[in-house]
Order: structure tokens, then C-alpha cells, then sequence
């Protein structure tokens, strides 16, 4: 299933850095890093040379890995979301209104949120709490209910 051919450079870049910066490993090597240079504190005598090296280094590091992170996290993100709306789509009773709602703004989130507390506060009348049902179904029965 997976095209690493086609996959552009720095996606599988971005892929690989992650992973092993993930892993303990990376964590002790950078702990490593860090023992390394306070124990060298004394020897440059506590110079500014000393504390500019730590200070460019990680903040080198750091501004690179959060373009590193945010290009995998956006791909798991899609992936996550594609994902969700084959599970939507699939779902007979599943409202289609959800398919992209990651593309709304967030007034129209907010509006959604609503209807699903709506939803919620419907579900709690129910006496049968394995009853689902979609706000446009839950509003309805609810209705049919009330008469």
C-alpha cells in the first residue's frame, strides 16, 4: 500500500526524523548532549562562547524540528480525518453533514456543536440508552414523543 517511489523527499524525511526522534534513544543522546556541556562549564569557565553554543545549537535544532513535526502531524491529520469520513460515509445512519467538517469555520463548528449538545440532552430522555439516532431523526422522534 505504501508508494515510497512517489512520496516527495522531504515527506520521507520528515517521516524518518520523527520516528527516531521519538524513540528513547534520541531523548538519552540529547540528555547526553546537554551532561556533556554542563561538565564543561569549568573548563571554559562559564564563558559566553560556552553558553552561546548550547543556546544556538537547541534553538537551531528546535526551529527545524517544528516544520519536521508539523509536516507529519498534518499528513497523520489528513489521514486521521480521511479515515473518519469513510466511517461516515459507510455509516447508514451516520449524518453526511460531518464528511469535511475540518474545512467549516469555526462559527459554523461552534453552530454544529450546538446540535449535537441538542442531541445529547435528547439522548438523556431516552429510556433505551443504545437509541441513536441523527439531530434531524433525534428531533423528530422527539417531537412524535412529546404529542
Amino acid at each position: 500500500m505504501k508508494q515510497q517511489n512517489n512520496t516527495p523527499l522531504f515527506e520521507r524525511f520528515a517521516a524518518k526524523v520523527t520516528k527516531v526522534t521519538g524513540k528513547p534513544i534520541a531523548f538519552i543522546l540529547a540528555l547526553l548532549v546537554i551532561i556533556g556541556w554542563a561538565v564543561t562549564g569549568p573548563i571554559f569557565k562559564y564563558s559566553d562562547t560556552w553558553q552561546l553554543v548550547i543556546n544556538t545549537g537547541t534553538t537551531i535544532i528546535t526551529f527545524l524540528m517544528v516544520f519536521v513535526i508539523q509536516q507529519s502531524q498534518n499528513k497523520d491529520t489528513t489521514a486521521i480525518q480521511l479515515k473518519l469520513n469513510e466511517l461516515i460515509a459507510a455509516s447508514q445512519n451516520a449524518s453526511n453533514r460531518l464528511i469535511d467538517v475540518e474545512d467549516l469555520s469555526a462559527a459554523e463548528l461552534e453552530t454544529l456543536k450546538k446540535f449535537y449538545i441538542e442531541l445529547s440532552e435528547l439522548s438523556k430522555k431516552e429510556k433505551d440508552i443504545h437509541q441513536t439516532h441523527s439531530v434531524d431523526e433525534a428531533k423528530i422522534q422527539h417531537a412524535n414523543k412529546l404529542k
